[in-house]
């Protein structure tokens, strides 16, 4: 197994397979790099470099007290890619990915970025306020953080199924999947994981956004049970300059396991093209 430590000597866990130009994954809440298994394999077997880490409390990677925030989470980002040194990357954010795809661009700038892509991504702010009346309200990420602290492995399995679209009509429902949701996030820190809560919630990526000058594909589902569309991705491609949107008709947010022959095929096309 393979780890780097962070600036402040967190020890971060990573994936490096295959060999080509690199791509480098960034997984959602409360998942960890497993969540890219499709994504990897795929792209491994079509020449790339794929890596991807657990973010600090998630996964495999350590469980510090402090530094669970999207600032350390974009220093970590960039501890890893000057750790491998790697230049002309392709950074592939989902969800809570995508914001810290989003402030490490923003905070790091783009001299080892070649491209980005954004998977059912949070930016550029999900909590609805003053500016962002199309968001979600408080509540719902307070109900979040309840669900965390009441009984978090019943919690997940529970969300698995609006994350999926497991509980729309016909819906090929996979337990496999459930337990793979649940079984990521019970091996990550509670502590981490609740920290995180606000990352994803709270944190404005409208900055980071228009500093994302290298081309940006977003891909998102017009039924993302979690992060609703309106007010993500339609929102993103106005806001970054070079940005284009593919819709996912019906798609749910767990795209990249849902929709992996479809998700690789546009990765493969935007890292050709």
């Amino acid at each position: 197994m393979s780890y780097f430590k962070s600036s402040d000597g967190t020890d971060i866990y990573y994936k490096d397979w295959g060999s080509g130009d690199p791509v480098v994954f960034s997984h959602g809440w409360p998942l960890s790099a497993d969540a890219w298994d499709a994504q990897m394999l795929f792209l491994g077997q079509q020449g790339y470099r794929v890596i991807a880490h657990d973010r600090r409390g998630h996964g495999r990677s350590a469980q510090p007290w402090d530094g669970n925030d999207m600032d350390t989470y974009a220093d970590d980002l960039a501890a890893l890619l000057e750790h491998l040194d790697l230049k002309d990357a392709t950074l592939v954010g989902h969800s809570t990915g995508g914001g810290e795809v989003a402030h490490y661009i923003g905070r790091h700038g783009t001299a080892r970025v070649r491209k980005a892509v954004l998977i059912g991504a949070v930016p550029p702010i999900m909590l609805k306020t003053d500016s962002n009346p199309g968001g979600l309200p408080m509540d719902v990420f307070d109900g979040i953080r309840a669900g965390v602290v009441k009984n978090r492995s019943q919690f997940y399995k529970d969300l698995a199924v609006p994350f999926y679209n497991f509980n729309r009509p016909n819906a090929d429902v996979s337990q496999g999947t459930i337990d793979s949701f649940q079984a990521q996030g019970m091996l990550g820190s509670i502590k981490g994981q609740f920290d995180c809560i606000r990352e994803f919630s709270e944190v404005d990526y409208t900055e980071d956004l228009k500093k994302i000058t290298v081309p940006l594909l977003i891909l998102h589902g017009d039924d993302d049970q979690i992060v609703p569309i309106d007010a993500s991705a339609r929102r993103s491609v106005e806001i970054a300059p070079n940005a284009k949107l593919k819709i996912y008709p019906g798609g749910s947010h767990g795209m990249a396991v849902i929709n992996a022959d479809e998700v690789n095929r546009d990765l493969l096309d935007f890292l050709k093209n």
